[in-house]
C-alpha cells in the first residue's frame, strides 16, 4: 500500500471514530480550526448560483451551502460546542494563494478540480460539472468557435478558460483579441456593453449571467463547447488528509442523500435570489452518477 493511501485510509477511520489519526495530535487544518474555535470560508461575489452576494449583501448560493455542510461536519469531528465561521472574499486570481498561505480553509465558488491545480491544492468530492462555452449578443451571429476568428473576446483572468481561449486562438490561428476581466460581472458587461464580442466561460455560469441580464433574450450561448465536461469541486490546502477526510466524508453523505438533490434543485430549478431568477438547469445524468458515486477525480471520463 503506497504511504499516501495509507494515510488517508487512517484519517477516514480517525473520522469515523471521533479521534486524531492513529491517536496522535491534531494537526494542519484540523489543529488550526481546534485551537481557534474557527474557520475560514472563501467565497465569490458574482459566481452565480454557485457563491455570490445577495440583495443584502450576503454570501449565499450552492457550493457556498456545502462549505457550511463541511464546516458543521469539523465541528462535529472536533466535538466543539461552536464554530465561528469567519468570510473572507477571493477572485479567480486570488483563491489558491490564499488556501495555500492559510488566510482561507475552504474556497466555494465555481472551481474546476484538474490536474494542474492539483499540483497547488485539494479538492473534495465534485459538485458539478460543466463545460467552457461561450456567449455574445444574438445580433453578432456567432456560435462556433471559428465564427470568433479577428474579433474581440473577453474571459475571466486566473481561469482555466482563458488559458483554453488562448490555446485555441493560437492552435486555430483565429487572430482573436483576447482581454481578461476581473471577475465573471466585469465580463459580462463588456459583452453586454460592446466593448468584447464574446464572453468565455464556463456554460452554467453563462447561463445565470444570462439570466439574471436585462434582456436575457439578447443573448445566445455558443452550441460548440470548448472544453470536455469538467468538475467543480471545493478547494482545500493540499497535503492534509485528516481535514481532506472530514471534508470527502461530509459531502460524500451529503450528495447521496435526499438533502443532495433538493440542495441543487434549490439553486438550479427554482427561483434565487434576489431577483428570483429561474436557472432551469435540471440534475443531468451524468451529474445523478457523479452524486451516487462521489468523487474527487479530476478526469472527465470519470463521470
Amino acid at each position: 500500500m503506497r504511504l499516501r493511501d495509507a494515510v488517508l485510509l487512517a484519517a477516514v477511520a480517525a473520522l469515523a471514530s471521533g479521534a486524531p489519526a492513529q491517536g496522535q495530535e491534531l494537526s494542519g487544518t484540523l489543529k488550526k480550526v481546534k485551537d481557534s474555535g474557527a474557520i475560514t470560508i472563501g467565497y465569490r461575489d458574482s459566481s452565480v448560483p454557485f457563491s455570490y452576494l445577495d440583495g443584502d449583501q450576503k454570501p449565499v448560493g450552492y457550493a457556498f451551502e456545502i462549505c457550511q455542510k463541511i464546516a458543521e461536519a469539523v465541528k462535529t469531528h472536533l466535538k466543539l460546542d461552536k464554530i465561528e465561521v469567519k468570510l473572507n472574499p477571493v477572485t479567480s486570481a486570488t483563491r489558491i494563494p490564499l488556501i495555500a498561505n492559510g488566510t482561507i480553509d475552504l474556497e466555494c465558488g465555481s472551481t474546476t478540480n484538474n490536474v494542474d491545480r492539483q499540483k497547488q491544492a485539494a479538492f473534495t468530492n465534485t459538485h458539478f460539472l460543466t463545460a467552457t462555452r461561450f456567449v455574445a449578443k444574438k445580433d453578432k451571429g456567432l456560435d462556433k468557435t471559428d465564427d470568433l476568428k479577428g474579433r474581440t473576446v473577453v474571459s475571466t483572468s486566473g481561469t482555466k478558460n482563458i488559458r483554453e481561449i488562448n490555446e485555441i486562438n493560437t492552435a486555430r490561428s483565429l487572430g482573436m483579441k483576447i482581454l481578461p476581466a476581473k471577475d465573471h460581472a466585469e465580463a459580462f458587461l463588456m459583452v453586454e456593453t460592446g466593448r468584447a464580442d464574446a464572453f468565455v466561460m464556463d456554460d452554467v455560469l453563462l447561463a445565470s449571467l444570462v439570466a439574471g441580464s436585462k434582456t436575457p433574450d439578447a443573448y445566445a450561448i455558443s452550441s460548440e463547447a470548448q472544453s470536455k465536461p469538467e468538475p467543480y469541486g471545493i478547494m482545500l490546502r493540499k497535503d492534509d488528509a485528516p481535514f481532506k477526510a472530514v471534508a470527502d466524508a461530509a459531502t460524500a453523505a451529503l450528495y447521496k442523500s435526499p438533502e443532495g438533490k433538493t440542495l441543487y434543485d434549490k439553486w438550479f430549478t427554482q427561483a434565487i435570489p434576489p431577483r428570483g431568477i429561474n436557472l432551469k438547469l435540471p440534475m443531468s445524468e451524468a451529474m445523478q452518477k457523479a452524486f451516487a458515486n462521489p468523487s474527487d477525480s479530476a478526469d472527465p471520463a470519470a463521470y
